[in-house]
């Protein structure tokens, strides 16, 4: 004797999906997460050192140098090339990290999720 199979009535159960308001809401409170956080990145400073702690650099969250701070020692007028290098270094450290900490702040809003392909949903967030 055969098995008599159970009878669905209507449609099977799923996972829920968001309603289109849900998801809007959600949205608009990421966007405004991420203008507070966007807000908070210049009171953000990283101080980066170059030369073996011979230059210091201060920069904000928002890529602003606040100070930039060389031994005397490392200040020689017969070569000021050097001293030019090790400041362009420096420097591109120092916006590097500013902008990871950026980048790092504002994953921890989005979770990851590239927001480029929203096609400007979020105001240019």
């Amino acid at each position: 004797m055969a098995k008599k199979r159970p009878s669905f009535h209507g449609k099977p159960k799923g996972p829920k999906q968001p309603s289109a308001a849900n998801m809007l809401s959600q949205v608009q409170r990421m966007q405004e997460d991420m203008k507070a956080a966007q807000a908070s990145l210049s009171d953000e400073i990283i101080a980066v050192t170059a030369g073996g702690g011979a230059i210091t650099i201060v920069i904000t969250g928002h890529q602003r140098v606040q100070s930039i701070t060389i031994a005397k020692d490392l200040i020689d007028p017969e070569d000021p090339e050097m001293l030019q290098d090790m400041l362009v270094a420096a420097v591109n450290s120092a916006i590097e990290q500013s902008q990871t900490m950026a980048a790092q702040k504002m994953e921890g809003i989005t979770g990851g999720i590239d927001l480029g392909g929203l096609g400007g949903l979020l105001g240019g967030m």
